[in-house]
């Protein structure tokens, strides 16, 4: 696994016009890898931007190293990155505190009369938001807080947003997008492994799913 980053350049608004919605982002990520339908399987990315200081950061989680020159066309090449992930995963432990950022899209399935599952929709209240995280830790192996915190108190909502999505052939959508930083202590590493290289969440396509931690 490789996680890779570059910040996008917010003072070139002739050079970035383009990525107006999540579709041109998700676009850019998939033209930064090799890919050919005939001799392979297509790759899945986890992806996300990350607001610091009025900065804009595109990061980006895959099986296979990106193409920075690619990545980094509407930044400066010369400041993206891109790490082997591999050596900080196996430094992880179990019982283990870390710090945490996620983006994530909550959603809840309607209940239909039958028992099917029926249309999703997103969770629009911050107490919705807040919930959705918290059902889904224990399973994803991980606690919010440390033993014995409380784990409402343990993470916080510091943007909410509806982001335009637009794919060929489709028409413009409003997404959901909440992102989320706390502290959190792992319960199940190999699971909480998982958890981090394959996502959180629907619309994984479109810069949702992906949680990264540092030692808290």
């Amino acid at each position: 696994m490789y996680l890779s980053r570059v910040e996008i350049d917010l003072t070139n608004r002739q050079k970035t016009k383009e990525l107006s919605h999540l579709g041109a982002y998700h676009n850019l990520v998939e033209r930064s890898f090799s890919w050919t339908e005939a001799t392979s399987a297509r790759p899945r990315h986890l992806w996300r931007l990350d607001q610091l200081r009025g900065r804009l950061f595109l990061l980006v989680l895959s099986d296979t190293q990106p193409d920075l020159a690619v990545l980094g066309q509407y930044g400066s090449p010369r400041f993206a990155q891109t790490k082997d992930y591999a050596p900080f995963l196996a430094t992880l432990q179990g019982g283990q505190q870390m710090q945490f950022r996620l983006t994530a899209n909550p959603t809840y399935a309607a209940p239909q009369p039958d028992g099917a599952r029926g249309r999703v929709y997103p969770h629009v209240t911050v107490a919705q938001q807040r919930q959705w995280l918290a059902e889904r830790a224990d399973r994803l192996g991980f606690a919010l807080g440390r033993p014995g915190d409380d784990p409402d108190r343990a993470f916080d909502l510091v943007s909410r947003d509806h982001p335009v999505m637009r794919h060929r052939g489709t028409r413009a959508v409003r997404m959901s997008r909440v992102s989320y930083e706390g502290l959190l202590t792992i319960t199940d590493l190999a699971v909480f492994k998982q958890t981090l290289v394959t996502g959180i969440g629907r619309e994984k396509a479109y810069g949702m799913g992906l949680m990264t931690v540092i030692p808290g």
